[in-house]
């Protein structure tokens, strides 16, 4: 009776898998380590210049790194930044955003930053190069067009090379704006029944 007694309990220890020879992962009830899961949480809101689109005709986008502070981040994160009148230039071959106002971070005391100040873009040198020929052709600036926080929740500026339009142009895509309009209404119009 011995026998079946070893028998019957080395194997009725072991999971069914094991008799076939098949792998069995580890399980996480048998003490292995495991990864907690993360909870998953909306995107922070994407900062945008509506009106870049609106007075100035885009040629090429670029996306390019910031360099922020700490409570920079955090406002951001929080959408309190605006980027109405803000433009990019490029001096001593670095790239630098003007006139984007962050608001402070109400929870910080130790560190006293001016929310216009000026950041620097991060970009590489041979793009930098690139905009800098096309910039200094006649008409052509560097508009932010939005910010944004990627998937590893880095803070990146959506940059484009744009040329402002002239006030005819401006009335022609209101009008074209307009004229798509009235006909998708009609279009709808047509398909309803």
């Amino acid at each position: 009776m011995d026998w079946w007694r070893n028998w019957h309990t080395r194997w009725s220890q072991k999971p069914v898998l094991n008799r076939l020879r098949v792998r069995v992962p580890p399980s996480p009830l048998r003490g292995y380590p495991t990864k907690p899961m993360k909870p998953k949480t909306t995107p922070p809101p994407a900062i945008s210049n509506r009106k870049a689109r609106h007075d100035f005709h885009i040629l090429e986008t670029y996306e390019a790194g910031i360099a922020l502070r700490g409570p920079e981040v955090k406002s951001l994160r929080a959408g309190k930044a605006n980027l109405q009148d803000s433009f990019a230039r490029i001096e001593r071959g670095e790239m630098l955003l003007y006139n984007m106002h962050v608001t402070p971070y109400s929870y910080t005391h130790h560190e006293d930053l001016t929310p216009t100040r000026t950041r620097k873009l991060l970009l590489h040198k041979q793009e930098i190069k690139k905009l800098e020929g096309r910039v200094h052709e006649k008409g052509f600036t560097l508009v932010p067009l939005e910010i944004f926080f990627n998937k590893t929740g880095i803070a990146k500026v959506t940059l484009a090379l744009a040329k402002g339009k002239l006030a005819p142009d401006q009335r022609d895509d209101i009008k074209k704006r307009d004229l798509e309009r009235e006909a998708r209404r009609d279009f709808r119009a047509k398909t309803k029944f």
